[in-house]
């Protein structure tokens, strides 16, 4: 999920980077920083959307390896690493939210 983030923040600063370029398309430039990964009818919704919903699988299993753990079914390790997994990516999450919501309060402070 990390390197998702750093490849959606290599695309924003490639797009800001050309904007001179007006041909080149948001979901094109996002395409080629993701190493072409994202396929080009795939929109920047779908690239948050899949994210979100890594982040809650990654959630689920780390309660699932917990209950497990408690149980007395899995190794300290491993719910350990899942527990690990599950907080860095809701942190993650926030912090990408904290961002949008920034990004909108100064778009809104923008005279016209």
């Amino acid at each position: 999920m990390i390197d998702a983030i750093k490849t959606i923040g290599a695309a924003l600063s490639t797009a800001t980077e050309s904007t001179t370029n007006a041909t080149g398309s948001a979901a094109s430039i996002a395409s080629q920083a993701l190493g072409g990964a994202a396929p080009a009818g795939q929109s920047f919704s779908d690239v948050f959307s899949g994210m979100a919903s890594e982040m809650t699988n990654s959630l689920r299993s780390a309660e699932t390896s917990s209950i497990q753990g408690i149980s007395g079914k899995a190794n300290t390790r491993e719910v350990i690493d899942a527990v690990m997994s599950a907080e860095q990516s809701l942190q993650t999450a926030i912090a990408i939210r904290d961002k949008i919501v920034t990004a909108y309060l100064e778009i809104a402070r923008t005279p016209i």
